[in-house]
């Protein structure tokens, strides 16, 4: 019986889309559906859901919950990573109070930032046991990873272990069609192209029946910038650099210098920034979460509509071997965007099918979006090097030359910051030298 396994299977509404829609395909039908995570609570919630919707789309699926990861990884053939280590409370926490004391603000906090280096640097450790469970269990695997930070830990597992990965993440699908909508233009009869970093991969073109529409889009963007809107960053940076992005603007909020400045306080309500969103979300989401299960998780006739995750597509292209397109996190291996690094995790149309995951060469980035992207991937590269060596002098050299970091603080604050960090994140961390 072919195995998918599910780590973090707990997160009972991401398992539902992604294994919502492997259950409505054909060629997975008879599958088994491993699923695992820490709380066997949530667990067990995610299983009773999954049956539900299982019975009532009727896929011949077998679900199964299990107590141990090496027998919930034995023999399969995909791996589904969405896990979160740590949590809300109390890493989540700790990554936006501790930066605060110091002045400097965050809105997600999750990718890159002093944030994104600490849930990296508590997160590629249990993603190096996950490998080294996988090699000995099921070493001939598809990763899939859903986990931010993307770019750290799939640059992680693709350049120290042998399991062959591709990052995932939903907001290249979304983008052109979000942005089009969001400018009160049609999103029929359109081609894009999109390639860069996770969070920072660009729509380098966009036509309508070969007429490209970025004229139009930029002009109807600045109009729009007139009045108060939830995609001001976005538009500023299209506006500013040429291009728009594929996440959204809290998250870009912080990806750049030019936006939350204590020296500028003014351009929080300019652009509309939210911050501390991140905690609030999570807040709710916990206040929400009871009322939630009772709908999600003991709806008796709760049945499944196939998202947009890349998820099921890839398990369907593999088996079937009829290729299907995405946008994949690899490694720049070759140099598939020939003016970033080749050691860096890129963003970049794929191919799908029986052999894999083939990544298609992109080319030059134009060089004002290059650059951008290079400041992160610097900071990204010297995460992994601490992950990796455990050298602690490596947390500093990611945290100094974070641009948002390194524009709103000192070295010695930075430095003292980052240190405070480790000394409240405690066993959730490795000891470093």
């Amino acid at each position: 019986m072919t195995k998918i396994t599910f780590l973090g299977a707990g997160s009972s509404v991401f398992a539902k889309n992604v294994l919502g829609d492997c259950m409505g395909v054909d060629a997975i039908q008879g599958f088994e559906f491993a699923l695992f995570d820490i709380d066997q609570e949530r667990l067990k919630d995610s299983e009773k859901m999954l049956n539900n919707i299982k019975k009532n789309i009727g896929s011949t699926v077998n679900i199964v919950a299990y107590s141990n990861r090496k027998e919930a990884l034995r023999g399969a053939k995909y791996v589904i990573n969405a896990i979160q280590v740590g949590g809300y409370k109390p890493s989540t926490v700790i990554d936006f109070e501790i930066p605060k004391k110091y002045g400097l603000r965050q809105t997600i906090a999750d990718t890159v930032g002093i944030g994104g280096i600490f849930r990296s640097l508590r997160t590629i450790p249990v993603m190096m046991d996950f490998a080294e469970d996988m090699q000995e269990v099921c070493p001939d695997a598809w990763f899939l990873n859903y986990t931010n930070p993307m770019s750290t830990l799939t640059g992680s597992m693709l350049r120290y272990t042998g399991i062959k990965t591709v990052g995932l993440c939903h907001s290249v699908q979304d983008c052109a069609d979000d942005l089009l909508k969001g400018l009160g233009m049609p999103s029929d009869n359109i081609q894009w192209k999109i390639a860069g970093t996770n969070h920072l991969a660009w729509l380098l073109e966009i036509n309508r029946n070969g007429k490209d529409l970025y004229p139009e889009i930029k002009k109807r963007a600045m109009e729009k910038q007139k009045t108060k809107h939830d995609d001001m960053v976005r538009y500023e940076l299209m506006q500013r650099f040429g291009h728009y992005v594929t996440e959204s603007s809290e998250h870009n909020a912080e990806y750049h210098p030019y936006f939350i400045k204590s020296k500028y306080p003014e351009l929080i309500e300019r652009f509309n920034i939210p911050l501390d969103e991140y905690p609030r979300r999570c807040v709710r989401q916990i206040e929400e979460w009871q009322s939630m299960r009772e709908n999600l998780i003991n709806d008796n006739n709760l049945t499944h509509i196939r998202s947009k995750e890349y998820g099921s597509y890839i398990i369907d292209a593999m088996e079937t071997n009829q290729p299907v397109k995405i946008g994949g996190n690899v490694l720049n291996t070759g140099g598939l965007i020939s003016n970033l690094p080749t050691n860096a995790c890129v963003e970049v149309p794929c191919l799908v099918d029986a052999s894999g995951v083939t990544p298609t060469y992109v080319g030059d980035l134009p060089e004002q979006l290059a650059a951008l992207n290079r400041t992160h991937i610097n900071t990204q590269l010297l995460t992994i090097e601490a992950a990796m060596t455990g050298k602690k002098e490596h947390i500093y050299h990611a945290a100094m030359l974070d641009p948002h970091t390194a524009a709103e603080l000192s070295i010695d604050d930075i430095v003292s910051m980052c240190d405070d960090l480790i000394e409240a994140h405690g066993d959730w961390l490795p000891k470093y030298k």
